[in-house]
């Protein structure tokens, strides 16, 4: 019998590997003061008077003045070490500088694709209640998208794939045109986190509110939460999932204004 072997014929055990120890490790906070200053094309976040970079070695430039002060604030919130876990909005604007903008037409498709199976399209057979929270905050959001959007959605109780109709992707695909990169991928971020791509357009076109939109996209959670007790690991799940949404809705309302 080797050495490597225990008595019982069974090889050892190598160490616990745990998830955080699978991590790299977080960089130490090297700055002592973060700033905002003006650039061509808006505005740069500096730490300690230089501008942040982002991968891509890019300067991380928001398009406006209070976008920047955001992401500003992000990184002056940082303690010892900087945790890019709690930095939603930094994340958010080195995608749409890094890789939206050099994507937009698949980042646009992309979420076309999420709208043929939209959350919003798939409906529960029972419960009862379920079936009427369900229809109270998705029914309006499907409306509004037919007179407004041209989007026209098939429903189906139960989990099948539907078919969509061409026609209503495409109205999808007509109303993502001329974003620009970052409410791209902040919609990107809205439609992905919340499954439904209805809702992210709800958002952006003023219908609904972030926590209206929130609120639609997690009825089945809640619902289900209501019936079977809170679940700890879930709810801190759906915080960080919370916390990326709504700084993709800031993006959202600090991005700049097109002209009327």
């Amino acid at each position: 019998m080797s050495d490597d072997t225990k008595s019982n014929g069974k090889p050892p055990r190598g160490p616990k590997i745990s998830k955080d120890s699978l991590r790299a490790p977080l960089a130490k906070r090297f700055y002592k003061s973060t700033s905002v200053a003006k650039r061509d094309g808006g505005y740069a976040v500096l730490l300690d008077g230089r501008a942040i970079k982002t991968p891509r070695k890019r300067e991380l430039i928001a398009p406006t003045e209070p976008l920047a002060s955001a992401v500003a604030a992000e990184w002056d919130a940082q303690k010892e070490h900087i945790d890019p876990g709690t930095m939603p909005l930094t994340r958010i604007l080195n995608s749409a500088i890094d890789a939206v903008s050099e994507r937009m037409g698949e980042v646009a498709d992309d979420i076309v694709a999420f709208a043929g199976s939209d959350l919003l399209c798939y409906r529960a057979e029972s419960p009862a209640g379920l079936v009427k929270r369900q229809s109270e905050a998705w029914d309006p959001v499907l409306a509004w998208a037919k007179k407004e959007l041209g989007a026209d959605f098939r429903l189906r109780a139960g989990l099948m794939p539907i078919e969509q109709p061409a026609e209503a992707l495409a109205a999808i695909r007509t109303a993502l045109s001329g974003l620009d990169a970052l409410s791209l991928a902040a919609l990107h971020v809205l439609t992905t986190i919340g499954g439904s791509a209805l809702l992210a357009l709800a958002h952006l076109r003023g219908l609904l509110s972030a926590d209206e939109a929130w609120s639609s996209a997690t009825v089945d959670e809640v619902w289900q939460s209501e019936q079977w007790g809170r679940d700890a690991e879930a709810e801190a799940t759906a915080a960080l999932k919370r916390a990326e949404f709504e700084a993709a809705s800031l993006c959202l309302c600090l991005r700049p204004r097109p002209p009327r």
